[in-house]
């Protein structure tokens, strides 16, 4: 039978165009998104306000068990607790609260994706889209209760309304003001500094923006974003003036804690290297290639932002995978510009390093999965029971099934990929949605296995109610299991100051490095529980004090 071509084509737009496109997005961001408790580390820290606005409190400062937590302002969130409240009746609450990093991330690459038509033209919007979807550093922290996310998004907001100026001057100088003032609602200071300096620097460095209608919408966008900017923290400071001053410390602390040493800079090469892969490379070779428009605003513009955040992880010295977020939006934009001038050899290249490269990274994880169902290879076997005791996996050959069909369908989609300039980005896009469906649904069970505090909540609650006090001292908890016993048990823990506490119970923590502490003889420990084994392991004590 002889296919119809016209029909053809047409399914081939339809699979590959806007609509597969966005098909691909919601698979990204919501396959591994919800069914998991709160992760150790920054999943359970950062639900912990969320968890307190739901609970009636910190709605104005985050808080985490009743304490103030001024690692972000509060615009994630406000969304991830009107999400959680929205989708209860379908979803757990720290499932719905998720769902927040889904919308902030979908929203960041649709800017991206405009920011790059605006600046570049029709030909590098999907590509842009695309790359933003397969850089390295943001396929885990997109699916993570990650306030960071939202941060990217507002200065993906700032960047796509400054590249609309030129044509709408009004409106992309207020969509970047509003982008800038949110951004402060995200990151606080360090918000304000890797946006709302983009403002000056392209009114000064673009001929683009100097006409007086440009320059005025500029102006407009830039009051808009430091008068509205300002709104939440004099909220705080008249209402509360003592927090205020601790989130001003806290974030000029951030800012001025030390800058990196000399010999820190290789780590801080790393971190941009591996984190924006692999946009980096394209991204220096469209300024390569535009190297004498480079003060044009499709040049300036993203490139400042890159310096600005590279200027800011510099300061701060910090090398944490988040830090480095802000990074992608700004790199993308860049690698949009250079994807459609790729010479046919070096796209050729890119194209089938992508394919090879996913196809490496499914082997491994098959790999993972036969240590669990079969416990071979015996050495990464013994390294899972040794991790992650008393593991049983559960549904092997369902799991088998599903992660089959999901390799096969990647490559049907990439054998078929239309031979445009897209290809390649679209390979890696088809590649890490592949690469992360496919760990999920083989890894999932066992990474999930290990990283929830519910059942150290639930038992520390049980050894809870044969007491009857209800003050709990620690020497120190952190964020994450603080979130998590208020959240799964209504735990919350006073942290001793001065050596001594009135309360007649006593949390203390460790993890596989042993802190030394020891308690007075006077404290007998009544309860105690172990999580993980090797490197993960962590040990809780309860301590009750006797009577002198």
């Amino acid at each position: 039978m002889i296919s119809n071509p016209p029909q053809a084509s047409l399914l081939q737009r339809r699979i590959y165009g806007t609509l597969g496109l966005s098909v691909l997005v919601a698979l990204y961001l919501l396959v591994g998104l919800t069914g998991h408790d709160p992760w150790r580390g920054d999943d359970a820290r950062y639900f912990g306000p969320i968890h307190s606005i739901l609970q009636g409190e910190g709605w104005l400062f985050p808080r985490i068990a009743g304490e103030p937590f001024p690692d972000f302002p509060p615009l994630y969130y406000w969304t991830a607790a009107l999400l959680a409240t929205a989708f209860k009746f379908l979803l757990p609450v720290h499932d719905g609260a998720r769902l927040a990093s889904a919308l902030f991330t979908a929203l960041a690459i649709y800017w991206i994706a405009r920011a790059a038509e605006r600046l570049h033209g029709r030909p590098a919007r999907t590509p842009a889209a695309m790359l933003m979807l397969g850089s390295l550093g943001l396929v885990l922290h997109a699916h993570e209760t990650q306030p960071m996310i939202a941060l990217m998004a507002m200065q993906a907001l700032v960047l796509a309304g400054l590249a609309r100026a030129p044509q709408q001057p009004l409106v992309g100088g207020v969509q970047a003001g509003v982008g800038g003032m949110l951004a402060v609602l995200a990151g606080g200071l360090t918000g304000a500094l890797l946006t709302i300096p983009l403002f000056p620097l392209a009114l000064a460095l673009s001929p683009d923006c100097r006409n007086p209608r440009t320059s005025g919408g500029l102006l407009i966008g830039l009051s808009l974003a430091l008068g509205l900017g300002a709104l939440w923290p004099i909220a705080v400071h008249l209402t509360t003036p003592e927090i205020f001053s601790l989130w001003l410390r806290e974030e000029w602390q951030q800012l001025t804690a030390g800058a990196l040493a000399f010999d820190d800079i290789h780590r801080l090469l790393e971190l941009l290297g591996w984190s924006t892969w692999p946009l980096w490379p394209i991204a220096l070779w469209g300024l390569w290639r535009g190297r004498r428009q480079i003060t044009r605003l499709h040049w300036m513009l993203p490139l400042s932002a890159v310096l600005l955040t590279a200027l800011w992880l510099y300061l701060s010295g910090d090398l944490s995978p988040t830090a480095a977020l802000p990074l992608i939006p700004p790199v993308a934009l860049l690698a949009a510009g250079g994807a459609p001038t790729l010479r046919r050899g070096a796209a050729n290249a890119f194209d089938w390093f992508a394919v090879m490269t996913f196809a490496v990274f499914a082997i491994l994880i098959w790999i993972a999965w036969t240590a669990q169902a079969f416990t071979w290879p015996p050495g990464l076997a013994r390294h899972i029971a040794k991790v992650t005791p008393n593991f049983v996996l559960h549904g092997g050959l369902t799991q088998a099934l599903i992660a089959g069909t999901i390799c096969v369908t990647w490559f049907v989609l990439v054998w078929r990929l239309p031979r445009t300039s897209s290809r390649g980005p679209a390979n890696w896009a088809l590649g890490m949605t592949m690469i992360w469906c496919l760990a999920v649904v083989l890894l999932m069970p066992w990474f999930d296995y290990g990283r929830s505090y519910r059942p150290v909540a639930r038992s520390l609650a049980q050894a809870l109610n044969r007491q009857a006090d209800e003050c709990i001292a620690t020497t120190g908890l952190p964020d994450a299991v603080r979130s998590s016993l208020d959240y799964y048990a209504g735990i919350r823990s006073s942290l001793i100051r001065g050596d001594s506490t009135t309360c007649r119970l006593l949390l203390m923590y460790e993890d596989r490095r042993p802190s030394g502490q020891k308690p007075a003889p006077e404290w007998q420990s009544i309860w105690e529980y172990r999580r993980g084994g090797g490197k993960q392991l962590e040990t809780f004590r309860l301590y009750r004090r006797q009577p002198s």
